[in-house]
């Protein structure tokens, strides 16, 4: 992607003056930022998605206002009978992940990749009866709001007060103050930054792709590094038992001795002397797929060697790198040389041509071998 050239779907912004203007900053209404899409998935599509046992979906319905319950939560799956009328106003049903599902909603997504892929979550598909929404909320990471389907009036407000409404199954804000309102057809496309607060319900029967961003918190980042760093230390640090020959009777037994402290200290500075400790499980965890991804390996031809031609990503595989390192679904590579140049290209361009694929080393050939057979990598057809 050339992120010098305007691009209409930031409104003739390049990426490079859309990051640097609006990127966590403020907000963008871009008018036909798809002129005349046409969304991959109409509302049948949908319903049979969220009729899935591995596919996440979620119900929400807005009863009588004045009513004690006026919101209704309920996760999927959903068969068609548990949905309301079409008829009915004010529910809605959201479908998480479709990037994972559909080739055609990940070519989409492929288009918002001047962003860094580590930051890539994914696309939910939103289908509303007339009336429809999540009430007014805030999300804690960048989003682009894609009409896809009919329209949606949408009210948005940098917000303040982020207190929520008590007891309630949803985030709703419980002193959303809107600043501006607008209505987007199918096409137009609405960005916020963070905590931006928003508000869309559906102008009649709408759908809504929104292309998410992950924005992990220190805690989160923390702990499951910090996690991933203790499995290897037993590697790190070796079994060795703490000692204390020089250890002398006590008469005040329940002070932690000195040497025990210096002891464990050591212990941890050592599960962190590799210097690539930390970039190597910080990239395996930003490329772990979710929990719920399985990859399809019933094409997967595992007798003969299917490195003859190009290859191409499977679009549920994360892959990234680092000066060191090649990471893809979960999983670390020390990399260097002509190898790692192929690597990186595969990551950034989710393909690579079969020039490339020829002159890769032996060891990387059985290592791309290996991703043929898991299903994470595809000869391009």
């Amino acid at each position: 992607m050339n992120i010098h050239e305007s691009l209409q779907l930031l409104g003739g912004l390049s990426p490079q003056t859309f990051m640097r203007r609006h990127w966590q900053k403020k907000p963008l209404v871009i008018r036909q930022a798809i002129p005349g899409f046409k969304p991959p998935l109409d509302r049948t599509d949908l319903l049979d998605l969220a009729a899935q046992e591995e596919v996440q979906s979620r119900l929400v319905v807005q009863e009588n206002a004045g009513g004690a319950r006026p919101w209704r939560f309920k996760h999927g799956p959903f068969n068609r009978k548990a949905l309301p009328p079409f008829k009915q106003p004010g529910w809605t049903l959201l479908v998480q992940g479709v990037d994972l599902l559909d080739q055609r909603v990940h070519a989409l997504m492929n288009q918002f990749r001047f962003v860094p892929d580590a930051r890539l979550d994914d696309v939910m598909v939103s289908y509303a009866s007339d009336g429809g929404g999540v009430g007014p909320h805030f999300d804690s990471y960048d989003v682009f709001l894609l009409q896809a389907h009919g329209q949606r009036r949408w009210r948005i407000g940098r917000q303040k007060d982020l207190s929520l409404q008590p007891d309630m199954p949803l985030k709703i804000l419980a002193h959303f103050e809107p600043e501006m309102e607008l209505v987007l057809d199918a096409g137009d496309m609405l960005y916020l930054p963070p905590r931006y607060a928003h508000d869309g319900v559906a102008v009649g029967e709408c759908m809504t792709y929104s292309i998410g961003f992950r924005a992990p918190s220190r805690a989160e980042l923390a702990g499951e590094l910090m996690q991933r760093l203790a499995e290897d230390a037993a590697d790190a640090v070796g079994d060795s038992l703490y000692a204390d020959r020089t250890q002398v009777a006590l008469a005040q037994t329940g002070e932690i001795p000195e040497s025990l402290v210096a002891f464990a200290r050591k212990a941890l500075e050592d599960a962190l002397c590799d210097p690539l400790a930390l970039q190597r499980v910080l990239g395996e965890y930003l490329t772990e797929p979710k929990a719920h991804v399985i990859f399809d390996t019933r094409m997967v031809d595992c007798e003969g060697d299917g490195l003859e031609g190009a290859l191409v990503l499977d679009r549920r595989t994360r892959m990234a790198y680092d000066a060191q390192h090649v990471f893809i679904n979960g999983e670390s590579f020390l990399a260097s040389g002509r190898d790692a140049e192929s690597m990186r290209l595969l990551a950034d361009e989710r393909n690579l041509g079969a020039a490339k694929v020829k002159r890769l080393s032996a060891p990387a050939r059985d290592l791309v071998q290996d991703w043929l057979e898991a299903g994470w990598i595809h000869g391009e057809q």
